[in-house]
């Protein structure tokens, strides 16, 4: 006898949980809980989850085209290792994304529009005091989404979380690091700065001295290859060795 045909309503509740799961699994990719190059191991994950192994292969599709997941060939599904030189083209992406988005922002910046940014700039200081790495990071990952809010351009927010992806691993590393940490936090108090006194040029230049500031404390904090000269962080001659972080 063969399997009934998916009516509409299956499919749409499929989909549904696919996307929670979606979510889930994400999070234990972001978190480091599954680490780079691990392969996902569909019926361990659908157990975790008290879901069946449907809901988990769609996720894992979707999550392979938003970049988080790589598929081999008879292989399976693994998390994906990005190397250096990849990192550093995702970063020079966000330059444009962020420099645009901040010049965007100081056009439609009221008080208003910018009071999550300042209440977000206050729990940063106060985290980066503490030398709170984790919960300077969670922050930090909200005032970049506020500024992209001011700004009101949503498919870039879009396409600036979706690169953001790739790098989490990589720039929760670069900024347990307290002296790091203060650095961001002042480009942060410049892009704000700029904000409230409208002037969409000074926005623009800090909001790309910002992207291009953790572009440098990231290349810095790679492992070197004493085999070659160290790159400059802000060279075109882009490092190629893989970027596996964090160190087990």
């Amino acid at each position: 006898m063969s399997a009934p045909l998916s009516t509409p309503l299956d499919i749409v509740r499929t989909r549904s949980l696919a996307s929670l799961v979606g979510q889930e699994i994400e999070q234990l990719i972001l978190s480091g809980e599954i680490a780079p190059g691990e392969r996902l191991n569909e019926q361990l994950l659908a157990a975790r989850l008290g879901v069946s192994r449907g809901p988990v292969r769609e996720a894992v599709r979707g999550l392979e085209r938003s970049g988080l997941i790589v598929a081999v060939v008879n292989q399976g599904s693994y998390v994906r290792k990005i190397s250096v030189e990849e990192a550093l083209d995702v970063f020079d992406i966000r330059v444009a994304l962020t420099s645009h988005a901040a010049e965007r922002a100081a056009e439609r910046a009221t008080p208003a529009l910018l009071a999550p940014m300042e209440a977000l700039l206050k729990q940063l200081t106060q985290a980066e005091q503490n030398e709170d790495a984790a919960g300077y990071y969670a922050l930090n990952l909200q005032f970049h989404a506020a500024l992209f809010e001011v700004a009101g351009n949503a498919r870039a927010a879009r396409i600036y979380a979706d690169l953001g992806k790739e790098l989490h691993l990589f720039r929760r590393r670069v900024l347990l690091q307290p002296e790091n940490m203060r650095q961001s936090n002042a480009e942060h108090a410049a892009i704000l700065q700029a904000l409230r006194a409208r002037d969409g040029a000074a926005a623009q230049a800090a909001g790309e001295a910002h992207i291009k500031g953790g572009r440098q404390r990231f290349a810095a904090s790679c492992p070197k290859d004493p085999a070659r000269p160290q790159q400059a962080a802000t060279g075109g001659n882009h490092d190629k060795r893989k970027a596996d972080w964090p160190p087990t």
